[in-house]
């Protein structure tokens, strides 16, 4: 057989080929394929101690969009740093279609499930946000949940205070809803439709006492048994929707946590994201319905942002081409 032509796309060469809104749809379809069967399978994450590190990964076909892949990234180990590699397949054939670079991805399409998790879950008159956390992520999370609803303003907290001024500075230059900085974790809950934690906190960055009925919350910061961003109490009270529901026992800290605490048991998840957006469950019921969508990170927010940029890239003619012999020729 003939050798397979593929992409090797770098950060650069696919950072200014989709907006927000285009990876909130190319996701949004992902999970609409999951919800109606896709397979896709939680992380996996071998740890090492000397150095100390994690080698990490998961993956997820996607029939409908006609790719499969999945993230492998290392972080920690000598260089205290994060590598990100994310190959794309043709999910009908078989081969190999591209090979990202995959760290500027990252903001992206975590962005985008984020958005897809409000879309699904937060009142559709929903304008106020608190945000807390000043990096990429909550960058990413913010830009695609203006995607989504018609946000008016955003308070951001995290408790570095140059960060956070200069985060609501720049987001605030950049978007259409004014962005202010705020002192105190309470401030940027209290009145918030909408609050997302976007942070690399292991216990919970705000009380739950202080949601408003209505509110809904995304939490996609932590993906670790012993780390939450949100307390029992959040997750108890709320209608809970995970990304995926095999990830739970394995890296849902929030969920683990309240169930060790007993404030809930295995019958408090109402479905999977995917289930929702595929019209097989339902995601809010009331106005005064407290939602959750844990985001710990899946393949299908991955794969489904990877086959949207490898069509442009393609179309662009960005990328160096790359060959792979097939195993019936190399082996």
């Amino acid at each position: 057989m003939a050798e397979s032509e593929a992409l090797f796309l770098e950060s650069e060469d696919v950072s200014t080929l989709a907006t927000p809104s285009e990876y909130v749809a190319a996701v949004r379809d992902g999970y609409r394929q999951r919800g109606e069967g896709a397979p896709a399978e939680p992380r996996t994450t071998l740890r090492a101690e000397d150095p100390p590190g994690m080698l990490t990964g998961y993956l997820a076909v996607l029939p409908d969009s006609g790719v499969m892949g999945g993230y492998t990234y290392a972080a920690g180990f000598g260089e205290r740093d994060a590598h990100f590699v994310l190959p794309v397949f043709d999910a009908d054939s078989g081969e190999p279609l591209a090979v990202f670079d995959g760290a500027s991805l990252n903001p992206h399409k975590t962005g985008a499930v984020g958005a897809v998790g409000i879309d699904a879950l937060a009142r559709e008159n929903a304008t106020q946000v608190g945000l807390f956390g000043s990096g990429s992520q909550a960058s990413g999370q913010l830009r695609a949940a203006a995607a989504v609803r018609d946000l008016e303003q955003v308070h951001v907290y995290s408790p570095t205070p140059a960060h956070r001024e200069a985060f609501a500075k720049e987001m605030g230059n950049e978007l259409d809803p004014a962005v202010r900085a705020v002192t105190e974790p309470k401030q940027a809950v209290v009145d918030a439709d909408i609050v997302i934690t976007a942070t690399q906190a292991s216990e919970p960055v705000f009380d739950g006492e202080w949601l408003e009925p209505g509110t809904h919350v995304t939490a996609m910061g932590q993906y670790h048994p012993e780390k939450r961003e949100i307390d029992a109490h959040t997750v108890a009270k709320a209608t809970y929707v995970p990304d995926l529901r095999a990830r739970l026992e394995q890296d849902a800290g929030a969920y683990l946590q309240a169930k060790s605490e007993g404030a809930i048991d295995e019958g408090h998840v109402q479905a999977e994201l995917g289930d929702i957006v595929a019209g097989n469950a339902p995601g809010r019921t009331s106005d005064r319905e407290i939602t959750v969508f844990d985001s710990g990170g899946t393949a299908i927010e991955t794969v489904a942002a990877a086959g949207l940029l490898y069509e442009r890239a393609r179309k662009a003619g960005v990328g160096e081409s790359i060959s792979f012999a097939p195993a019936s020729d190399a082996m």
